[in-house]
């Protein structure tokens, strides 16, 4: 992280707080574990189900860029064996193969579930640490009749970074997921989220020092 500034850093930590929902876990009637390259999301969702707040767990997620070297065999199915290597029952955890984005993650979460007859009244919607408020956002658009409990697995801005094995490119996303919470709600892809003053002038400062790899530069979905 030498190559940090402190005060990016600082900005950074301020994003990364915004990012994450503050919710208390509590008993849902599902659990979805949003895919990515991050195998921590299977294992926060597999906790969160032993300790009784799901009965069943789906997984969604097809590959990207980022995961499909690692997890050739989509980012789901990679996520329902790592629940079932963890003792969770083959009947307890699906797999959702198709989504794409964040969007595709919930729709087809939610088809899966009605084709399967399973009501859904809470869901507890498991990301990265740094996704929590644009899942959250995302699902409140598309599904708005159930409760929506956001969760991650719990960790510093900084352990994750060391995870990841690139501040950079963490410090990067965290903007980036941040300009979708700016400019998603227009264009029909979640709910509008208020974002504090400290928070955007962070965001700004971060993309005025270079950290915009991840930022949209289309109309992307989300």
């Amino acid at each position: 992280m030498s190559e940090i500034s402190a005060d990016s850093w600082k900005d950074a930590q301020v994003i990364w707080d915004y990012h994450q929902m503050h919710h208390e876990p509590r008993p849902c009637s599902v659990a979805i574990g949003l895919g990515s390259h991050d195998l921590g999301v299977a294992d926060a969702t597999v906790g969160y189900y032993r300790q009784g707040l799901a009965p069943v767990i789906v997984f969604t997620g097809a590959t990207s860029p980022t995961s499909k070297e690692r997890m050739p065999k989509g980012e789901a199915v990679h996520y329902r064996e790592r629940a079932l290597e963890l003792g969770v029952p083959d009947s307890a955890v699906l797999a959702e193969p198709r989504a794409r984005n964040t969007g595709e993650n919930i729709r087809f979460s939610r088809a899966l579930l009605e084709e399967r007859g399973i009501e859904v009244r809470s869901v507890l919607l498991v990301s990265k640490p740094y996704e929590e408020r644009r899942a959250y956002a995302t699902a409140r658009k598309l599904w708005p009749e159930v409760e929506v409990v956001s969760a991650s697995t719990s960790m510093t801005l900084a352990d994750y970074a060391k995870s990841v094995g690139d501040a950079r490119l963490v410090i990067d996303m965290l903007v980036g997921a941040l300009q979708r919470l700016l400019i998603y709600p227009a264009q029909g892809f979640m709910v509008s989220q208020p974002v504090p003053p400290s928070v955007y002038a962070a965001f700004e400062r971060l993309c005025a020092a270079g950290f915009t790899s991840r930022l949209v530069r289309s109309s992307a979905a989300s």
